[in-house]
C-alpha cells in the first residue's frame, strides 16, 4: 500500500485534510500527517517511508530527498514551487509537481484588497481616488493573471498585460491589451500587478529604472515573490518619486527601511496571504491528492515541474 505524507508546518484547514483523506484512502492509499512541525528532523524522519509527499511551504531540498528513498512524487498544494529543489528530485528519479490554478482566484482578490486600501490612501482619513478609468498592468498573463483581469474589468479598468511566455494574440483574445515589452507596460499602466515566479532571469528585474517608468501615482502590487524586486533600487527610487506607492503579500527584506523612509504609501502583509483562503486551502489539498494518485495508478505527470 502506497504511503502518502501530508507535512505542514502550517496545517491545512480540516475540511482539506478531510477531502484529502478520500481521495487517497478511495484510491487503496495510506494517509499520513506530519502538522505544526518545529524541526526539521521531525520532517526527515517522518519522509523515511513516504511513497509521495504533499507540502504548502515547507521546504524540499536535497536533505530531505535523501531522507526518502521511497519517495516517487512530491507535489507543492499551490502555483509557487521554489520551496521544491528540482535537482535534487531529478537526480534521485523524484516526480516534482504543483497545483497551478487552484489559489488564483484568492491571490487575484487579495490584489484588489490591497489595491482599494492603496488608493483610499490606507484608510488614513484622507481623499483618495477611484480604480474607475485606471489602466492596470499585468506582468505575467497565466492562472493568477488571468483572473486579475477579470476582475479589473468589473471596476471599469483598462487592463493591459505582458507575458514573455504567453502570446499576445492569446493575451488580446482574453480582452486584454497586449503590451510589447516589460517596458511598454509600466510606461503604459498606473498600476502594475507582478505575477512573475522567481527564477535566474527574474531576480532583481523589477528595480528603479523600470518602475520610474510609471505614470505620476502609479501603484507596484507585488503579490509573486520577494526576490522579484531589487529592494535598494526602489527604495531610493521612492524617496526620490514621493507620488509612488507599493503594496506587497510579503514582507521584503529591507521592510523596517521601507517602513519608515515610506510612511503612508507603503504596505506589506504579515506574512504571504494569496492563498490563505478556506476555497484555496482546500482545492489545493485535494488537487495535491488528485494527482500523486493520478500519478502513482495511471503515470499522469501533466503538472510536473522537473521534466
Amino acid at each position: 500500500m502506497a504511503k502518502i505524507l501530508v507535512a505542514t508546518e502550517k496545517p491545512f484547514s480540516k475540511v482539506a485534510v478531510d477531502g484529502i483523506r478520500k481521495v487517497t484512502e478511495e484510491a487503496g492509499m495510506e494517509l499520513a500527517l506530519l502538522e505544526k512541525y518545529t524541526e526539521k528532523a521531525e520532517l526527515l524522519q517522518a519522509v523515511a517511508d513516504a511513497d509521495a509527499l504533499i507540502v504548502r511551504s515547507d521546504k524540499v531540498d536535497a536533505e530531505v530527498i535523501a531522507a526518502a528513498p521511497n519517495l516517487k512524487i512530491v507535489v507543492r498544494a499551490g502555483a509557487g514551487y521554489d520551496n521544491l529543489d528540482l535537482e535534487a528530485c531529478t537526480r534521485a528519479g523524484v516526480v516534482a509537481m504543483n497545483t497551478p490554478g487552484q489559489n488564483a482566484n484568492s491571490v487575484a482578490e487579495l490584489v484588489f484588497g490591497l489595491l482599494v486600501m492603496a488608493v483610499r490612501n490606507f484608510y488614513d482619513g484622507t481623499s483618495g481616488t477611484e480604480l474607475l478609468g485606471k489602466r492596470l498592468g499585468i506582468l505575467a498573463f497565466g492562472n493568477v493573471g488571468r483572473n486579475v483581469a477579470r476582475i479589473a474589468k468589473g471596476f471599469g479598468m483598462e487592463v493591459m498585460a505582458y507575458d514573455a511566455f504567453c502570446p499576445a494574440e492569446a493575451i488580446e483574445k482574453a480582452g486584454v491589451k497586449a503590451a510589447s515589452c516589460q517596458d511598454e507596460l509600466f510606461e503604459q499602466c498606473d498600476v502594475v500587478s507582478l505575477h512573475i515566479p522567481a527564477t535566474a532571469e527574474t531576480r532583481n528585474s523589477i528595480n528603479a529604472a523600470l518602475v520610474g517608468k510609471m505614470h505620476k501615482g502609479g501603484i507596484l502590487v507585488n503579490t509573486a515573490r520577494k526576490e522579484v524586486i531589487d529592494e535598494a533600487s526602489l527604495l531610493q527610487l521612492m524617496q526620490e518619486r514621493t507620488d509612488l506607492k507599493y503594496i506587497a503579500d510579503i514582507k521584503p527584506d529591507m521592510h523596517d527601511e521601507y517602513a519608515k523612509a515610506l510612511a503612508g504609501r507603503y504596505f506589506a502583509t504579515p506574512k504571504k496571504m494569496g492563498a490563505q483562503t478556506a476555497e484555496a486551502n482546500v482545492n489545493a489539498g485535494i488537487a495535491a491528492a488528485h494527482q500523486i494518485v493520478g500519478y502513482l495508478k495511471d503515470g499522469i505527470t501533466k503538472f510536473q515541474l522537473n521534466k
